[in-house]
């Protein structure tokens, strides 16, 4: 079990590393401070709504405790925002810039969860657009629940004397509830962002992890005021925003690393930690090809559910990393066709793009090495030497005879015990 934990931990340290992941977390960095402002707006206008507003200014100024300066500000700002949209003074412009710069936001998260768990396929913008935007006033009024949940505990354990025996068991709840909601936040995070079936029993220790170690940021900011007191007689009134922006950067950095973990501890037992798809020969590369395909029209033939990626990692006892990369050729080659449901927890399922009775050895073999672009300005005359004419007639006879071997020959039941 320690074993595992610390492969599991290896693996996602190896893969933040190369994937850099830092530079993600600098890019969301750069969106958040764009949509802090529209997101927050939304945020006291759903809580002016409920009554809650003075509620929600005291939540986050307690999140802020740290950077009051940067609280004061972004409190401003969302003021001013909201009165100029109370008045209809650029109602227009305020909504297009605010669903612009929140909707870029989410996709860059997204596109940064999708690279991390390397899904290929992004959500549609339909998809994109209604699955965000029902979170963004979904997520307002979360907060208002849970602040508002917050503050009356500590009212009912400073004002009822008859519960009194109950008051440090209360304080214990309400301290712990800052990490249990920032870790519930992350495991949803991790579950429901990345465009593919993510397991959330494989996400809980990670957003624990992750929602803990925001919150000794959190610390770690509001003991550190010595330090912060010499950056702010550096950078005088202008140190709000670099601290901010370090503040958000470490964040994103925790959120990122969270996802890494979450992915490994879900593909631990799938990877050969030594081998990436880079590293693999060509001919190598099309006999996995091959196994893949026999699987994929054996399975067609058969009338049964198509396979998802890891069924044909279990069924070829190919590391995962390198089917799903193979796939992707396979799908822009057109030799496998990807079935997506709308549902967020269904697989990704793969199919043969054309029937099991043509997709022959040769044709997988002719699309696989046609992929890419042919638009180079080569000397062409030199191809019509004599010995060009037999290597070309010798490459053309090598397909044609290929072609008459089917893939779905290729792969008995058999040989699935065997491997």
């Amino acid at each position: 079990m320690v074993a595992k934990a610390w492969r599991r931990l290896m693996l996602a340290v190896r893969f933040f590393t190369a994937k850099r992941v830092v530079g993600e977390a600098s890019a969301l960095t750069y969106s958040t401070m764009l949509a802090i402002v529209p997101i927050m707006a939304v945020v006291f206008a759903v809580a002016r709504g409920f009554g809650y507003n003075k509620y929600i200014e005291v939540w986050f100024r307690e999140a802020f405790s740290s950077q009051p300066a940067v609280a004061d500000t972004i409190i401003g700002f969302v003021n001013s925002y909201l009165i100029h949209t109370k008045s209809g003074v650029f109602l227009g412009v305020g909504l297009v810039v605010m669903l612009y710069t929140v909707l870029i936001l989410v996709m860059n998260i997204e596109r940064a969860f999708n690279g991390i768990w390397q899904v290929k396929k992004q959500r549609t913008l339909f998809r994109t657009f209604t699955d965000y935007m029902a979170m963004l006033f979904l997520f307002p009024i979360a907060v208002v629940i849970i602040s508002g949940l917050s503050f009356f505990l500590t009212s009912v354990a400073h004002s009822m004397p008859y519960v009194h025996l109950l008051t440090p068991t209360v304080s214990i709840v309400v301290n712990l509830l800052p990490y249990v909601i920032m870790s519930l936040l992350f495991i949803g995070l991790y579950v429901f962002v990345p465009n593919t079936h993510v397991r959330i029993y494989y996400c809980i220790v990670p957003g624990i992890m992750a929602g803990v170690a925001m919150q000794v940021l959190q610390l770690a900011y509001i003991n550190s005021q010595i330090w912060v007191s010499s950056y702010n007689a550096i950078y005088g009134s202008f140190a709000a925003l670099p601290l901010f922006m370090l503040w958000l950067q470490i964040s994103w950095t925790i959120c990122l690393f969270g996802a890494e973990l979450c992915y490994t501890s879900q593909y631990v037992d799938y990877y050969d930690l030594n081998i990436t798809t880079q590293d693999i020969s060509h001919r190598y590369k099309l006999l996995m090809c091959a196994m893949m395909l026999a699987c994929i029209c054996r399975r067609h033939d058969k009338g049964e559910r198509p396979y998802s990626a890891s069924e044909l990692r279990d069924m070829t006892q190919i590391p995962i990393r390198i089917v799903n990369d193979l796939l992707y050729e396979m799908q822009n080659a057109n030799l496998v066709l990807e079935m997506t449901a709308d549902e967020k927890g269904e697989q990704t399922r793969y199919m043969p793009a054309m029937s099991s009775e043509r997709l022959s050895l040769g044709i997988m073999t002719d699309k696989l090495e046609s992929l890419g672009r042919w638009k180079i300005s080569l000397p062409t005359y030199q191809l019509k030497t004599e010995k060009w004419r037999t290597a070309i007639a010798l490459r053309t006879d090598y397909l044609n005879k290929a072609k008459d071997v089917l893939l779905r020959d290729l792969w008995t039941e058999e040989m699935k015990y065997k491997i």
